[in-house]
């Protein structure tokens, strides 16, 4: 299969960067949507299903390569020097942040920058970590989507989604949730919810972005600050938003942020 259709890629704009903008668990492209026009008119940016979400080729998901998150990395790498036409600016939400980042570890020469949309290393509290989860509250997580998916979805939708005073939102992310096929999202949620990758995050040296929200259920505010000490030539921006996806509840201070971020970084693209 081509790599358009096993990640059902979609290219728009022009420019002399180009962007990815990479969705999180569960999602699909399709929540960039309020983001990616405005991008295309200064870069070249380029859509895309990570395997087993929304309109990728669900026959390519292998559970071998995609039991860490190195198996997305390479994809990324691949879809990189595919598709891009110029260095290239990584925009991940929240499990996909530590997806670019592995990319970029792994190829940096190919990044101008990475922005991070609500990332974190890992979801498990520490000793002095604080990654907003005890391992048992995980567990209990992956138990209950084992046991009962669409409860699962049902609790977790609004939460991840947050945004009270836009419940259509929360509504949408739980019916991509339940349009998911479950032995995958199972799968995926247990890569996500339990991956560990704190060692990486020093090993990073391409610029970060990385945006949080003031209330975030999923990724607390120490998290961003964990990865500001941690993580080289870091930016850290919190924006007034309750939820874990601000590019779909509060798309133009997300947009703003990183627009300043790159203008200041690339001078102007």
């Amino acid at each position: 299969m081509s790599l358009q259709e096993r990640n059902n890629v979609h290219c728009h704009g022009d420019g002399r960067y180009t962007m990815m903008l990479v969705h999180g668990y569960g999602c699909d492209q399709t929540m960039w949507r309020f983001l990616y026009p405005f991008f295309a008119e200064r870069y070249q940016v380029i859509l895309l299903d990570l395997v087993g979400s929304g309109g990728s080729d669900l026959s390519a998901y292998d559970r071998d390569k995609y039991g860490t998150l190195h198996g997305y990395a390479a994809d990324m790498l691949e879809i990189i020097d595919e598709f891009a036409t110029g260095p290239v600016i990584f925009v991940g939400h929240s499990v996909s942040a530590m997806i670019g980042m592995l990319a970029t570890i792994k190829a940096p020469e190919k990044f101008v920058a990475q922005v991070m949309v609500g990332p974190s290393p890992c979801f498990i509290n520490d000793d002095d970590y604080v990654g907003g989860y005890n391992a048992e509250d995980i567990e209990g997580l992956l138990k209950m989507m084992d046991d009962n998916y669409l409860e699962w979805t049902k609790v977790m939708a609004p939460a991840i989604m947050g945004a009270p005073t836009q419940p259509a939102l929360a509504r949408e992310l739980l019916v991509r949730f339940q349009a998911n096929d479950r032995e995958i999202a199972r799968h995926f949620a247990r890569v996500t919810f339990t991956a560990d990758h704190r060692a990486d995050v020093p090993k990073s040296t391409v610029p970060a972005l990385i945006l949080q929200c003031s209330d975030d259920l999923i990724a607390p505010r120490e998290v961003g600050e964990y990865l500001h000490k941690h993580l080289a030539h870091s930016v850290l921006k919190v924006i007034t938003n309750v939820g874990h996806c601000p590019h779909m509840s509060a798309p133009s201070a997300s947009s703003e942020v990183i627009t300043r971020y790159l203008d200041r970084l690339l001078g102007g693209g």
